[in-house]
């Protein structure tokens, strides 16, 4: 079996913005994805709601993704990574730029390339992807104030970290929106939309890393 783990935050675990609720197998996109890939591929969901890049917050607990990471390497020990971080550092409280949340996510792929090398002949294939925007309203509105245009600059930041450690890219921008309702979340239309374009590019790394 060819394992991809899917490691984020509540918009990887699935969270609606409707009601609060995770959506289910039929509707969140990690899942999703596998019914869109060859039979042999096992997709590992790992998302977490609140979850960061470096950082913990008091009201949502140890959402550290740095923290967990290696545990769920040695747990799964994954061949590719689709790696979906950087909403949550967007909190005004973590006084981060764009630029600065592309750079935790860099240090975290280089964990990965780090440890995944140990386990395997070679680290394990990543796939960067850049979150979309977030709409500036209601108790996440207070929460990321002044996040939305630091949101619009995730694409061009994340595309040149993938680019300097030789990973894949996925703008996830150019495929999905924001819910209105609370600004952060995607509505259930969206994860569809984004397992099916984001299954395109999987295929493309499983070509590529087989004609290797």
């Amino acid at each position: 079996m060819t394992t991809i783990l899917c490691f984020g935050d509540s918009n990887t675990w699935g969270y609606s913005p409707v009601d609060g609720r995770r959506y289910n197998a039929q509707q969140r996109w990690p899942a999703l994805l596998s019914s869109l890939l060859p039979s042999d591929c096992l997709v590992i969901e790992q998302g977490q709601p609140g979850r960061t890049t470096f950082f913990d917050d008091p009201a949502a607990g140890l959402v550290n993704g740095n923290d967990c990471l290696v545990d769920c390497l040695k747990q799964h020990q994954p061949d590719f990574i689709v790696l979906m971080l950087g909403t949550n550092d967007l909190a005004a409280s973590f006084a981060q730029s764009a630029d600065d949340i592309s750079q935790n996510a860099a240090k975290i792929i280089r964990k990965i390339q780090e440890i995944t090398s140990l386990n395997k002949q070679k680290a394990a294939s990543v796939c960067l992807v850049a979150p979309p925007a977030i709409v500036e309203v209601g108790y996440f509105g207070r929460l990321f104030k002044g996040g939305t245009e630091k949101s619009k600059a995730f694409s061009r930041y994340y595309a040149l970290r993938a680019e300097e450690l030789g990973c894949e890219f996925f703008d996830a921008g150019r495929v999905v929106n924001s819910s209105s309702i609370d600004g952060i979340h995607w509505e259930a239309e969206q994860h569809k939309k984004m397992a099916d374009k984001l299954s395109i590019k999987l295929k493309e790394m499983l070509i590529q890393e087989n004609n290797e």
